[in-house]
């Protein structure tokens, strides 16, 4: 966490509930822009993408929020709500109430999802967009899934689908199962780091966002997003964008690469050490990568 630059942490009300939000820097140095942070999971909190915090001393403000029904957001128990357009309406709420008018919008896994969009509906302000560690097509994300699950070893995948078959997911052996694939595909760095392993405390405690969009776990899609696909419209983006992923990612380089070539004159990077945290397992490079970026959008 931050403790030299000034933060300041408050709440927006969306919908009758209080929607967290945390600001680091005071302002933007002539030129510059703010950073605004979408978070992964569906419903895993921003804690993970603490080392983003580091921008703001490039002269510019980072704006994180718990998306609600996660975090420090109130956490409303109705299943129902959570959908995608409610995600949507939630950032441009977030946005006005902040002040945003100009700004960057980087999102990270599910949030790259919500931030692409949120980019279709043709907001006004949008400096750029950074897609780090996300995907286009579902269908394409169960096919890639399915081939680095193929990769885990034969008692592994048996333990997996047995689970799955009998409806038995939450049983300690399939999470045994899930954390093999997790070490390879969501971060190589062990120990897992503070940021992270203080989002997956809050992410526990309350899943049912995640259970009902994405599903049992990340390679057993059975929620509403099943069959989420923006891969045809990504033309409609206008805006300079860079998309990031790592060489050992669950978002694998074939998932951001098509990201890549839907969106006219994008940027593509991959991170040769790094799978999908590579903010955590290649820090420095990534802010280098990041800040590169924005200043040559603005």
């Amino acid at each position: 966490m931050n403790t030299e630059m000034p933060t300041h942490e408050g709440s927006v009300l969306f919908r009758g509930y209080k929607v967290w939000y945390r600001i680091v820097g005071e302002r933007e140095t002539p030129g510059k822009l703010p950073l605004l942070c979408l978070h992964g999971g569906p419903g895993f909190p921003h804690d993970y993408l603490e080392p983003l915090e580091a921008i703001a001393a490039t002269g510019r403000r980072v704006i994180f929020y718990d998306q609600l029904g996660c975090g420090n957001s109130d956490q409303p128990h109705d299943p129902t709500m959570w959908t995608v357009p409610l995600f949507v309406e939630e950032l441009g709420v977030i946005r006005r109430a902040l002040g945003l008018e100009r700004v960057h919008l980087l999102g990270q896994s599910w949030g790259g999802m919500l931030a692409m969009e949120y980019a279709l509906t043709q907001p006004a302000g949008l400096a750029s967009l950074i897609l780090a560690d996300s995907l286009a097509s579902m269908p394409l994300w169960v096919t890639e899934i399915n081939r680095l699950r193929a990769q885990l070893p034969p008692d592994v995948q048996a333990t997996l689908r047995q689970h799955e078959d009998a409806g038995t997911t939450d049983d300690p052996a399939y999470q045994e199962g899930m954390t093999v694939f997790y070490r390879r595909h969501i971060c190589r760095l062990d120990p897992w780091p503070d940021p992270l392993n203080r989002a997956l405390e809050k992410y526990v405690q309350n899943q049912q966002v995640y259970s009902t969009m994405w599903g049992a776990s990340e390679f057993h899609v059975t929620g509403t997003l099943r069959d989420w696909d923006v891969s045809n419209r990504l033309h409609e983006i206008p805006w300079p964008t860079l998309v990031l992923g790592g060489r050992y990612d669950e978002a694998t380089p074939a998932m951001t690469e098509a990201l890549h070539r839907g969106i006219a004159g994008s940027e593509w990077v991959i991170f040769e050490n790094s799978a999908h945290m590579p903010h955590l397992e290649e820090t420095e490079r990534y802010l280098q990568v990041l800040t590169s970026f924005l200043d040559r959008v603005e």
